[in-house]
Order: C-alpha cells, then structure tokens, then sequence
C-alpha cells in the first residue's frame, strides 16, 4: 500500500501576513472570525510589521511605548487592514513615477560642424568609435580630454516613466525579510525564502534534529523554487543589465539568480540536507509540480520527509512591464474603463483582481509557501501535527496550441482525475456535498470562460449539484510560482475554521461565466470544519502547464489511519502529539509578541570528505545516526542474467 503524505507544516508569507497559525488565511476572512480569534490575527500581523513587540511582559508598540493590547490593536486595526492584500504600489519596491529607462536618439550636428565636449580618460570608450578625435587638455590634473566628432552619431539619454500598472499583492507594509538574518545582498525572493521555510520548519513542532535522528539523510528530499528566477538586481536582472547601466557584475548575480536556488538555499542554510533536491519550473502551475514530486516520493517509500515550497518576487518594473505588453495586467486605464472613471479618478486598487466577473486582467503579486510533508508512519512516531494530507496531484499538458499563452485540452484531464482520486477516498456522496474548489481565478477574460467550463463539466459529470467554488487571488494577487501555495494555505486554515472565503471583489458573475452545478461564493460561507473533507486546488499555467490536487481534511486523514494502524495506535499518536502542538503553540505566541525565529546557518558545521563511512553495505555521516543503505532493489532483475 502507498504511503500517505501528510502535511505536518505550513509556512510562509504573502500579502495576507504569516501563513503558520493559519494568520494569512485568517487574514482573509477576518470579519467571520470571533473576536478573540481576530485579536489574535492583528496581532500577528502589528508584530511581523513592527507595530508590535512584547517586552519585560508588557506590550509596545513600534516607538517603544508602552500600550494596551487590546486598545492598541483596536486603534491601528483599520491601517493593518489597508497595509495588507491587494493595494496600490508602495516605494520601498521602486518609484512607480520614476521609472529609470533610456531613449535612443540620433544627434545631427548644425550646419555640420561636428561635436566637440569634454569628459575623463577613464571614461573613454575602447576601442574608440570611428570618426572620434582625442586631445589632452593641457595642465589639467583630472586628466580630462576633448573628444571632436564630425559625424552624426546614435545615443542613449536617460528618461524616467511612470508605470501604467499601480497596484500589486505586497507583502505587508512594514515587513522587511532583509532585516530578519544576513542578507548580504540576496535577491528578494530568497530573502522569502528564508524566512517561510523557517516558519514551516518551525511550525512542526518537532525539533529538526530529531527528524535528522530518525530518517536516513538519502530519505530526506527539498523541492523549492521559483517560475521566473530571481530577477531583481541582485539576481539574473542585475547579470544582464548591469553592462548597459555602466555598472559592474557582481560575483552572486548569476549564482543566485537560477531558478532551484530557493532550494539551495534551504539545504544549505537551513536544514543541512543531504538528500534529494531541486525544482519543477511550470510558469504559475510550479507549486504543484513540486508537490507532485513529493506525493510520488512519500507514496512509493523512497522518502519519509519532503519539504516543498515555492517563492515568487516578481513586483519590479520589468516584470511590470512584460506582462502589461502582452495584455495580461490589470491597469490603470483598463480598470478605469472597467467601473466608468475618468482619466483624473486613481482606480479602485483594492478590487483590481476580478476573478469569474467584468474583469481585465491579473493582478501580480510576491509570496514566498512551504509545506512539510511526512509519511503516515513517521507522523504517527513523532506525534506530528496532521494539517491535512495530499491525496493525489495530477499534471497534464494542453496538445497543439496556436498560442503558448492560450489554455487548451490539460485542465479539463487534471480536474477530473482529482475529482475521481477524491471520490476514491471519500466516496459519492462525500464529494458532491462536502468538498469544494479552490479555483485558478486569475481575474482575465480568458479565465473567466475557460476555467468556469472545465469546472462545470467536472461536477456534472461527478454529479455535483452546487460545487462551492472560491476564489484567493481575489484578495493576495496571483504570485505566479507561488500561487498555488496560497490557496494551498487558505485551503489548510479553511479545515481548522470551516469558513470558505468569498470572492469580495465582485458584485456580479460575468455573463461568459459557465454557472451549470458551480457555486461561486461572493461572501465568506461557514460550513464548519467538520464539513469539509476534501479542496481541490486548480492551478493553470502559461505554456500548458495544468495541474490540480485533491488536499483530504484533519479528520479525514486521522480516520484512514485509525484504519491502516488500529485505534490503539491513534490514541497513542493523540498522546504524542500534545507536547508537540504545545511546541507549535508557543512558536506562535512568542512570533506573535515579536520574536525573530529567522533561522539561517552561513558556514555552519560544514562537512568534509573525513565525516563520511563508506562500505560496500552503507554510507555514514558523522553526527548522523540512521545510515545511507546501499543495499538498493534491483529494478530490473527480470532482465538481468543470474
């Protein structure tokens, strides 16, 4: 029998806040929550932004004064709510009014006299451009020459430019993953990176070590990355403009710009992997290719852990800019025209993302998810937290396409087998009247239609009379890479409330919207955990990259291993758990009251060739107690002579 992959972590950051304690999705459906709860979640929120810190058990705020919490929270409850998910851009990215780019130009001289100016040696292009006279200026110490052209020539002039797109899904106002470790420099998306895969690893619970001391490091497998690379300065973007910026390449521009570095980055100054790693790159579906990866790993007993995770940082003029000349963005003039303003009316930022309704296009956001997955026999050992379980990932591709970007035949393949993967596990009539959708929902025309169809078609097929349909990227933006990530932690805090977020950004289903059997929520939908046994998550990417999976509920997974293992054998788990969900309480509190629980290992217990044990048998790393089998299955004896 397979091996179950159960989530035992969650961590992250998007524009909603932290995902561990479930904050991010909280975030969302905020005004559904009791006041104890939502207290709670500001809470999270002023301390991960620098409004908040406790110390000396009293609370103060980000000038170190002494305040209420309460009273506090209730005064600064209107700006955490405008300083989180989808809202005009802010300048600690960049100047939105003044963006930095050059025009060409062709300077004729008058009258045909030529040019002549001055400038340093040092400056001098080599080889010299034909036509280009050189002479020293006499007695000056700057060493300054005189450059006499008589040719026309072409030149680049600085211009600045004011973006045609002013909103995104920022991270909230006030976090600064730079200041949490030392960055030196890294690109944005791995600053991310290191701070949500500390998160999920501190939200297990279990100290890391006693993971290493209990799987073989070969057991052991970390699937991160991003779609787009680090693109900003200090990744691939700076590698390829600093040249024509007249600046220099620096040694880690190309290094940290691949794709797999968030990977990288987690095995070698998180967790000090030894085993499997690396990254699926598939445009906005790469989530849940790298969570594929892992259900195949745990479900065929290779691995035992899997850490997953995706991190996009895509919010910079570039990016910008590609995605608005292809058409794909939500701009300022679309969305002016969308609710009939004029050209001097600043757009309503906040709905710019309009998934299923009159819409113009996605709304691009940064976020950084990681999940960690164990088997269920490690779960039940170490008395893990059980968030929820992988059932099943599925990927296919669309066929012949006349457009890359354009969606095809794959998600209609992908959505239908995680439906019958669903109904596998929790049979008819669990399907059709107690799970739900967590759909791509991009906001763009073509998705509308498009997703909407295959949605359809999948429940009247399955029988599903009113499938619950939602919608997060109304509220976080679509971070590419990442996205499934989000809805993958709105999906795990959705099983602990019972509460679907709605689609608040709209007012209307758009006419072109295929309803048959759908029920797209537009307001928050509490159900009640204990009637939610299953999501299935959607996720579409440009290429032809589609890929949905079926996420079972707590309560689901704990009745599938009271079947597999015995009764006596969950309340044993029950047992062990408790100081663990304690641990994962008091990692909670202390990050709410301002602790930086950032973990980051530079140089640290770096191994040679001198920690290792080779026989013929095994692999042994020092300080590393389970061993490396080398005892492997022939896979192909059948075939091979005696």
């Amino acid at each position: 029998m397979a091996r179950l992959p159960i989530i035992t972590g969650l961590g992250g950051i998007n524009a909603a806040g932290r995902s561990s304690g479930h904050h991010a999705y909280r975030r969302l459906v905020i005004d559904a929550l009791s006041d104890e709860q939502a207290l709670k979640t500001y809470s999270a929120l002023a301390a991960l932004t620098g409004r908040l810190k406790k110390e000396n058990d009293s609370w103060v705020d980000g000038n170190g004064n002494q305040v209420e919490l309460e009273t506090y929270i209730s005064s600064i409850k209107t700006e955490l709510k405008q300083s989180t998910l989808i809202r005009k851009l802010e300048h600690n990215l960049f100047d939105p009014n003044h963006i930095h780019f050059h025009k060409r130009a062709h300077l004729s001289s008058i009258n045909g006299a030529g040019f002549e100016f001055e400038l340093k040696e040092k400056q001098l292009p080599k080889p010299l451009p034909p036509g280009w006279k050189v002479n020293s200026i006499a007695g000056d110490s700057s060493k300054k020459v005189t450059v006499q052209i008589e040719q026309n020539f072409d030149v680049l002039l600085d211009c600045f430019r004011k973006t045609e797109v002013n909103c995104a899904g920022q991270l909230p106002s006030g976090f600064n993953p730079e200041s949490l470790y030392q960055a030196r420099n890294h690109p944005r998306a791995l600053q991310l990176t290191v701070y949500s895969a500390s998160d999920a690893i501190n939200s297990l619970g279990i100290d890391w070590e006693t993971v290493r001391q209990t799987v073989a490091p070969d057991q052991i497998g970390v699937y991160a990355g991003s779609a787009m690379g680090q693109l900003d300065y200090n990744g691939f973007g700076g590698l390829l403009q600093a040249r024509i910026l007249g600046k220099k390449v620096t040694s880690k521009q190309m290094p940290l710009g691949y794709a797999e570095m968030p990977a990288d980055f987690v095995n070698a100054y998180l967790l000090g992997n030894l085993g499997t790693n690396g990254t699926n790159v598939a445009a906005c579906a790469t989530f849940l290719y790298n969570l594929r990866q892992a259900v195949r790993d745990i479900q065929s007993g290779t691995h035992r852990v899997v850490v997953v995770g995706t991190t996009e940082a895509p919010i910079f003029p570039e990016s910008l800019d590609g995605f608005s000349t292809m058409n794909a963005l939500a701009d300022d003039a679309s969305l002016r025209k969308l609710d009939g303003l004029g050209a001097d009316k600043e757009p309503d930022y906040r709905r710019a993302c309009r998934p299923f309704s009159s819409n113009t296009g996605f709304t691009v956001a940064e976020a950084s998810q990681f999940v960690v997955l164990f088997d269920d026999e490690l779960a039940l050992e170490l008395g893990a937290n059980i968030l929820g379980a992988v059932n099943e990932v599925f990927v296919a591709a669309d066929g012949h396409k006349k457009s890359i970007t354009s969606p095809g035949l794959g998600n209609y393949i992908s959505m239908a087998k995680a439906a019958a993967a669903t109904q596998n596990v929790l049979g008819d009539e669990s399907l059709r009247q107690r799970t739900y959708v967590q759909a791509h929902g991009t906001g763009t025309p073509q998705n509308r239609t498009t997703e909407s169809h295959i949605l359809s078609e999948i429940a009247q097929t399955f029988g599903i009379e009113k499938w619950p349909v939602t919608a997060i990227k109304s509220y976080v933006g679509h971070s590419i890479a990442t996205s499934a990530g989000d809805q993958l932690a709105a999906t795990l805090g959705s099983f602990v409330h019972g509460i679907l977020p709605g689609i608040l950004t709209i007012d209307h289903i758009a006419d072109d919207v295929t309803q048959a059997n759908l029920d797209f929520l537009l307001t928050h939908t509490e159900l009640g955990a204990s009637n939610i046994d299953a999501s299935i998550i959607n996720s579409k990417g440009f290429g032809g990259n589609n890929a949905s999976a079926s996420i079972l509920a707590p309560h689901v997974v704990e009745r599938m291993l009271e079947k597999r293992h015995g009764a006596s054998a969950l309340v044993d788990f029950k047992k062990r758990n408790e100081a663990v969900a304690e641990q994962t309480a008091a990692y909670d509190k202390v990050t709410i009251e301002g602790s930086n629980n950032t973990i980051y290992k530079f140089d640290h217990n770096v191994l040679g060739s001198e920690a290792l044990e080779i026989d013929s048998a095994s692999i042994s790393v020092k300080e590393i107690a389970p061993t490396i089998s080398l005892e492997l299955e022939n896979s192909y004896a059948d075939m091979c002579t005696d």
